[in-house]
């Protein structure tokens, strides 16, 4: 919603205040301008980008279009997934969460959280360490470096996306000029023409450039900016489910475990003291 509100502003105060200073909107029509910007800047893309982000880039294009995955009640339930798996740990042994984390998707606690199940990501990254911890063959210090090991290389991964669309915008104003620079060419073989024409020659050169820093700043430029807050806040989410392994592996209860993530949350999202109190309260009477 937030894209599709964004886009509109754009297109309506540009447009609309070229229309009011009695702009033609057919001067702004020309094809043949953005073919050259678009063309050239998809190409560049693809010299830049492997195979493998291409695809990346498509997958992700869709959540440009999506809200939040992981609002308030999201941390809520991972929160509450956490705690009963860390009582149960902690009151009928490690060895007890085998099943669960070996097969997360036809385990009862697991299933108590369902939207959870969904984020891929985030289970394999929680039950990866878990399984470790079963184990016994690391310690809280050993495990942490391990994560952050791990979250580094997340990290970096899921820039790769938000930085090729980025690398986009920046090329957009140069490919507008490369568009005006052709524009200029064509109207320099057109100096016998009237006045009139050279008016128009003139205008679709510029148009050129106009095309290519409004792409740049007003829709791509912004499209890979909202694609890296999402990379940041689901890296976030599995920030958090280290912090509550690192905090359990180090001796404190599961209720003080729940508290070490809550505070890992951005304050936006981030449930209250009480609120995660009240949801712990509940998961213990079902």
């Amino acid at each position: 919603m937030g894209f599709i509100l964004g886009v509109a502003i754009v297109v309506l105060s540009v447009f609309g205040g070229y229309i009011l200073s009695h702009g033609h909107m057919a001067m702004l029509m020309q094809p043949y301008e953005f073919l050259i910007i678009a063309g050239a800047a998809l190409g560049a893309f693809i010299i830049a980008s492997p195979k493998y982000l291409i695809v990346k880039v498509l997958k992700h294009f869709p959540d440009l279009f999506k809200g939040s995955r992981y609002n308030k009640g999201s941390y809520l339930d991972l929160l509450g997934l956490i705690f009963v798996l860390l009582s149960k740990a902690k009151s009928q042994g490690l060895v007890t969460l085998e099943s669960d984390v070996d097969e997360p998707q036809s385990s009862e606690v697991f299933q108590r959280f369902p939207t959870l199940l969904q984020e891929s990501r985030a289970m394999e990254f929680m039950t990866d360490y878990l399984r470790l911890i079963i184990s016994g063959s690391m310690n809280a210090h050993e495990l942490e470096n391990l994560m952050d090991v791990e979250l580094d290389s997340h990290e970096e991964e899921a820039k790769q996306v938000s930085s090729a669309i980025t690398n986009v915008a920046d090329g957009l104003p140069g490919f507008g000029i490369v568009a005006a620079v052709l524009g200029v060419v064509i109207t320099m073989s057109s100096l016998d023409q009237p006045p009139e024409i050279l008016g128009m020659h003139i205008g679709a050169a510029l148009v050129g450039t106009f095309l290519g820093i409004l792409l740049a700043y007003g829709f791509v430029g912004p499209m890979g900016k909202s694609l890296e807050y999402k990379e940041q806040e689901e890296q976030r989410f599995l920030e958090c489910i280290k912090i509550c392994i690192i905090a359990f592996l180090s001796g404190y209860s599961p209720q003080i475990t729940v508290e070490f993530g809550r505070k890992a949350i951005f304050s936006d999202v981030r449930p209250s003291f009480f609120e995660l109190e009240e949801h712990v309260r509940s998961i213990k009477k079902k």
